[in-house]
């Protein structure tokens, strides 16, 4: 991201995604990511470790393959950017917090194996819900080997 508000972040989820649509039929995911960081105190040599609990928010065909693929306790990485949201309370009084609104969402392989299948968004390309259908990862018959995948 060229504006500077990208942040790459690797945890595990704290919760099973909660998925939901706003009144104009967006899709959107939420999850928390306990985000560990470890260090070796140089007074006592001891491996000391604080944990950060962060809120994740996916939107779109992001929100609908993350609440049909994550599960509490997947070690994640999640690149994003950092979002403040700011409401008023029923009492008047004002909250804010912030949260990573996710550009992509990947699992981490250091210490699992995944299977990944493509989902095929044909229904259109406004993100308004269409049906997934597994398709194959397999190349198509035309396939030209000596071009780049992606």
């Amino acid at each position: 991201m060229a504006n500077g508000n990208s942040v790459d972040l690797i945890g595990n989820v704290t919760k099973d995604p909660e998925l939901r649509f706003t009144p104009t039929g967006q899709a959107v995911a939420t999850f928390g990511l306990a985000v560990n960081r470890r260090w070796q105190n140089r007074q006592t040599q001891q491996w000391e470790e604080a944990v950060s609990y962060i809120d994740i928010v996916c939107w779109r065909e992001l929100a609908e393959n993350v609440s049909e693929s994550v599960t509490k306790g997947t070690r994640l990485m999640v690149t994003g950017r950092l979002d403040q949201r700011t409401w008023e309370t029923q009492d008047g009084d004002k909250r804010s917090k912030i949260e990573v609104v996710a550009d992509e969402v990947g699992p981490s392989l250091r210490w699992a194996s995944a299977v990944v299948t493509k989902s095929d968004r044909r229904g259109g390309s406004d993100g308004g819900g269409a049906a997934s259908q597994p398709v194959p990862s397999e190349p198509p018959a035309t396939y030209d080997y000596d071009e780049e995948p992606f």
